[in-house]
């Protein structure tokens, strides 16, 4: 059974640090791509990262870029999403996803995502 859980959220000062875990069963990360998406209330779904563990490929959206770094560990069939620097607008639920490499094609793309956690919660708050 494919399954993908995330973990790690939590509440946290503007400035601060989290990481989100994202642990895959019933499949290998090697063939898959890895997508980081997150939506605060009232908004649409965001794609924030991606990793496609097939060549190392990642991306970023650019309100994340130099501060969301995103890390796969194959041993550990588990896909890290560091978080640096947080800021109040990071604040939503963050769901990663996996897709196939030999279907990825745009990584920010919700819809071409077939495997999708449960969410965790994210708040950055003073």
């Amino acid at each position: 059974q494919v399954q993908l859980v995330e973990s790690g959220g939590g509440s946290v000062q503007p400035g601060g640090s989290l990481r989100l875990s994202c642990a895959a069963s019933g499949f290998s990360l090697d063939y898959y791509a890895i997508g980081w998406f997150r939506q605060a209330p009232g908004k649409e779904r965001e794609g924030v990262s991606s990793i496609k563990n097939r060549d190392g490929s990642t991306y970023y959206a650019d309100s994340v870029k130099g501060r969301f770094t995103i890390l796969s560990d194959n041993a550990k069939n588990t896909v890290y999403l560091q978080m640096n620097s947080l800021k109040p607008e990071d604040t939503a639920v963050y769901y990663c996803a996996a897709v196939s490499s030999l279907r990825f094609r745009i990584w920010n793309r919700s819809a071409e995502y077939r495997y999708w956690g449960q969410g965790t919660q994210v708040t950055v708050s003073s």
